[in-house]
C-alpha cells in the first residue's frame, strides 16, 4: 500500500499533497507550528487552496503534523523545501539538507525519496544520497531508492494547477524510474515525461528559469534603450509579435522564488566545473538594477516637476513579486521602496492580497483602501498589475494626486502614465 509523506507544506507541497490526497494516504510534515495549526484548522494563508480544498483534504484521510513518529508508515517522501539564495546569491541547500536528515531518521527498506525542490544538477545523488545513508544506514539503490521530479507550480495561477502542469519524473534505477512515473500519472492529467537520468531532470528545471530571466533581461535592456530614444517599448513589442516566432515578452520586475534565484544555482555549478556563465550572469544584474532604476525615474520626474524629495508622499501599489498574489518573497518592490526611503520619502503600500502577518510586512506602512480625492500623493507608482488595478481610471488617479500627477507604471496597466517601463 502506497503511503505518502509531502516533507513541505508551502506553495508546492500543500496542492501536491491535495491531489495525492484524494487517491492515496498522505501526511503532511511541516516544521512551522503556525502553518501546521493553520491547515489543521481548514485554512491555507497562501491562497493556493481554498478553505473547501483543504477541508477535503482532511475529509479524504490527510494529515498535516510536525511530530515525526506520524511519518514514519510513509514509503514514498517527497521533498518540497524552499531552497534559496544567501547574500552572496550562493546556493542555500539548509533547508534541503535538514529535510534530508528527517527523512533519513525514518527511511525504511525499500521507500523511495522524491525530490521536487529545484536544485543544480548532482543535488540529489552527490548532497542527499550520502545524507540519506548516514541518517538511515541504509544503502542506496540496494535498500532505498531516489526520484526527482521538479515542481511547476506557478503561484497565484488558478488555471495552470498542479495537475494540469504536465511533469517531468526520473528515477535513480530503470525500474523506480518507471514506479516514479506511474505515481505521478496516477494524479496529472496533464501527463508526464520521464527524463533519461536524475541530473536531466534537474537541470531541465534550472534552465526554465534561466531562460525566462535571459529573455526578460534582454527586454528590459530594450526598455532602457528606447527610453533614451523616445521611444515607446511596448509599441515596439506590439509591431515586433506580429512575426510568427517572435517570443513576445515584457520587461518587469524580476523576484520571486523562482526566476530570480534558479539562475544561480546553475551559475554556481557551472563555476565549479570551470565555466563561467557571462550571459546568466549579465542577466541577472540587468534584472537586479531594475528596481534602481524605476526609482530614479520618480525622482527624476518629481524633481523635474518641482516637488520636494524629502518628506514627499509617495503611495506604491502592489508589493507582491507577481500579480494576483500574496507572496512577497524577493519581491523587488520592497527594493524600490527602499531606494525611495533613501531620498526621505514617506511611502505607503496599498496591496489588498498581502497577508499583513507576513513578517515582511513589519517594517511597510500599509493603507487599508485608496484614499481617492485626497490629493494626497506627490507620486504613485503601479508596481504590481493585480487585476483590480486595471479597473483605476485616470481621474482617480489624478484625485490621489498632490499638484501635477507623476504615475510611474512598472506593469503596463495605466492608460496614459507619467512614464512606463
Amino acid at each position: 500500500m502506497i503511503k505518502i509523506c509531502i516533507i513541505g507544506l508551502g506553495y508546492v507541497g500543500l496542492p501536491l499533497a491535495h491531489a495525492f490526497s484524494e487517491k492515496y494516504k498522505v501526511a503532511g510534515f511541516d516544521v512551522n507550528r503556525a502553518r501546521v495549526d493553520e491547515l489543521n484548522s481548514g485554512f491555507d494563508r497562501t491562497q493556493e487552496l481554498t478553505n473547501e480544498q483543504v477541508k477535503e483534504s482532511l475529509k479524504n484521510g490527510m494529515k498535516f503534523t510536525l511530530d515525526i513518529e506520524e511519518i514514519k508508515d510513509s514509503n514514498i517522501y517527497i521533498v518540497t523545501v524552499p531552497t534559496p539564495i544567501d547574500n552572496s546569491n550562493e546556493p542555500d541547500l539548509t533547508p534541503i539538507i535538514k529535510s534530508t536528515q528527517t527523512v533519513g531518521s525514518v527511511l525504511k527498506k525499500g521507500d523511495i525519496v522524491i525530490y521536487e525542490s529545484t536544485v543544480y544538477p548532482g543535488v540529489t545523488e552527490e548532497v542527499c544520497v550520502p545524507i540519506l545513508e548516514e541518517f538511515s544506514g541504509l544503502k542506496f539503490n540496494e535498500t532505498f531508492f531516489c526520484g526527482y521530479s521538479p515542481e511547476r507550480i506557478n503561484p497565484g495561477d488558478k488555471e495552470h494547477t498542479v495537475t494540469k502542469i504536465l511533469k517531468i519524473t526520473s528515477g535513480s534505477t530503470p525500474e523506480i524510474a518507471r514506479k516514479v512515473d506511474e505515481l505521478y500519472k496516477s494524479i496529472i492529467t496533464a501527463g508526464t515525461y520521464l527524463a533519461p537520468t536524475i541530473k536531466v531532470a534537474e537541470a531541465a528545471k534550472v534552465i526554465e528559469n534561466t531562460q525566462r530571466d535571459v529573455n526578460i533581461a534582454l527586454m528590459n535592456e530594450l526598455a532602457m534603450m528606447f527610453d533614451l530614444m523616445g521611444i515607446n517599448t511596448h509599441d515596439v513589442i506590439e509591431a515586433a509579435a506580429t512575426k510568427w516566432n517572435f517570443i513576445k515578452l515584457k520587461p518587469g520586475l524580476v523576484g520571486g522564488h523562482c526566476i530570480g534565484v534558479d539562475p544561480y544555482y546553475l551559475t554556481h555549478k557551472a563555476q565549479s566545473v570551470g565555466y563561467m556563465p557571462n550571459l546568466i550572469l549579465g542577466a541577472r544584474q540587468i534584472n537586479n538594477g531594475m528596481s534602481k532604476i524605476i526609482a530614479s525615474k520618480v525622482i527624476k520626474y518629481m524633481v523635474k516637476n518641482d516637488k520636494k524629495l524629502k518628506g514627499a508622499n509617495i503611495l506604491v501599489m502592489g508589493v507582491t513579486f507577481k500579480e494576483n498574489c500574496p507572496d512577497m518573497r524577493n519581491s523587488k518592490v520592497l527594493d524600490i521602496i527602499k531606494e525611495l526611503q533613501e531620498f526621505e520619502c514617506s511611502v505607503e503600500v496599498y496591496d489588498y492580497w498581502v497577508d499583513r502577518s507576513d513578517k515582511e510586512t513589519k517594517p511597510l506602512t500599509f493603507i487599508e483602501k485608496l484614499p481617492l480625492d485626497s490629493k494626497k500623493y506627490d507620486s504613485i507608482v503601479v508596481a504590481v498589475g493585480h487585476d483590480a488595478f486595471k479597473e483605476i481610471t485616470m481621474e482617480e488617479f489624478k484625485s490621489m494626486s498632490n499638484g501635477e500627477p507623476i504615475i510611474i507604471d512598472v506593469k503596463g496597466v495605466v492608460k496614459t502614465p507619467t512614464w512606463r517601463l
